[in-house]
């Protein structure tokens, strides 16, 4: 398979002016696969690397016109990143009738492309309403595999209103894409779970601190202080860890004023 592919020639009409050097050699496609991983990890956030996918996959993908991403999470299918309303307007269509090479991408990990979807024997009702509503022939979908969310599931895909748009060395620069945004997607969701947890850590901390602070001023125990947080932060609808700090600053909690209720006249 590889040897086919670095024997392969460039689709005429592509821009590859981003990729580094010759792609289409074994030495190409290894300086393409570190080029692609600084593009994807220099990015902060989940969001921030699925829209730095989809653009970098649209521009580099031989016969992509379009990208998105399909996510999968507590049971509901949305698409991200889409570089393009006819992205999500050909994955409505799939979601609604739950096939498509996105959707199956999903539910297996494997490859799935198309060149003639309208006539396309695999997804026969999801084809022709695609081709007719969006122009859309050509599809090529990944699932992302990201072990540390098993609870979330993403596929890659690529769109082309040409047919037979996508050859094998498109499905390799494809999946070097995929491999890549798999790796950037679980470098991001760890770094943000590492910062939600520095978070919590504080929170916590100044929880504890608030708690220590209720327990010497009114001589109760460590639960009727948590008690007395919880209270005040249900009757003034603020977080309890922004309670906590003010209780730590002021040493003390703040209970709004009871409002007598007011009674209706009767006519």
């Amino acid at each position: 398979m590889i040897s086919e592919l670095t024997r392969g020639a460039p689709l005429s009409g592509q821009d590859h002016t981003d990729l580094p050097v010759d792609t289409y050699s074994l030495a190409g496609l290894a300086q393409s696969y570190a080029w692609l991983g600084k593009q994807l990890l220099i990015q902060h956030s989940v969001d921030e690397v699925f829209e730095a996918l989809t653009s970098v996959g649209a521009r580099q993908v031989p016969g992509a016109e379009h990208a998105g991403i399909t996510r999968f999470h507590g049971g509901v299918l949305e698409t991200v990143g889409a570089t393009d309303e006819l992205v999500t307007s050909t994955d409505k269509i799939q979601y609604t009738l739950l096939s498509g090479p996105c959707v199956d991408a999903l539910r297996v990990d494997a490859v799935f492309e198309t060149g003639d979807l309208q006539s396309e024997a695999q997804w026969p009702e999801f084809g022709p309403q695609a081709f007719a509503a969006t122009g859309v022939q050509s599809m090529l979908s990944y699932r992302l595999f990201v072990e540390e969310q098993a609870d979330v599931v993403t596929s890659l895909n690529f769109y082309s209103t040409q047919g037979e748009a996508f050859d094998p060395w498109a499905e390799m620069v494809g999946l070097l894409l995929a491999t890549h945004g798999a790796l950037a997607v679980a470098t991001a969701w760890a770094r943000e779970r590492n910062e939600h947890l520095k978070v919590a850590l504080v929170s916590n901390r100044e929880i504890g601190v608030a708690i220590g602070v209720l327990m010497a001023t009114h001589k109760v125990t460590s639960e009727a202080a948590l008690g007395l947080l919880r209270i005040a932060s249900q009757r003034s609808n603020r977080k309890m860890s922004d309670l906590a700090a003010e209780v730590t600053e002021t040493g003390l909690l703040p209970l709004p004023t009871r409002v007598p209720a007011r009674r209706l006249s009767s006519r």
